[in-house]
């Protein structure tokens, strides 16, 4: 991953992390230690602010992200109750190959072998959802299954990259 560091003549410092699929988010750090943070999703795209912190809330959210709060685990080496499986939150966005269609078109299970076992939609959890349930942009897929199973899930429900 690249960091791309500039001056903002007047404002403070610029810093750019090159993301997945050509997105990359920019955070502006402005000298009276307000920062800004942007999502652009491509290097030609405007970027859209999705934060905006004074100096205090900055520090505090650059403490978390950093560990001070949460102390992260090598994860390959956790002793789990379900073996191999795992539990992840995968997001059907706007453009994702299987936004509008049901959970059985899909074939999520089958190309995967990752399973659904809840959909958060907005304030409703669909718990064990039906084959015939609705995938829709902004779903929140619960699915359990193995590393490369999560990892071939992500793969499926990503928009295809141009």
């Amino acid at each position: 991953m690249r960091v791309y560091e500039s001056e903002v003549p007047g404002v403070g410092r610029k810093f750019e992390l090159e993301l997945t699929g050509g997105k990359s988010a920019v955070v502006v750090v402005h000298h009276d230690g307000r920062c800004e943070l942007f999502r652009r999703d491509g290097p030609d795209a405007d970027g859209e602010k999705i934060l905006d912190l004074k100096g205090e809330q900055a520090n505090r959210l650059g403490s978390i992200l950093e560990g001070a709060y949460f102390e992260s685990v090598d994860v390959d080496s956790l002793s789990v109750p379900l073996g191999d499986a795992i539990i992840e939150w995968v997001e059907v966005v706007d453009d994702s190959p299987v936004a509008g269609t049901t959970l059985g078109e899909s074939r999520i299970r089958t190309e995967t072998g990752a399973s659904i076992i809840a959909i958060q939609r907005g304030e409703e959890t669909v718990s064990n959802p039906p084959p015939e349930t609705e995938l829709e942009p902004g779903d929140l897929l619960v699915a359990v299954g193995t590393r490369e199973e999560q990892a071939d899930l992500d793969a499926l429900v990503e928009p295809a990259s141009v």
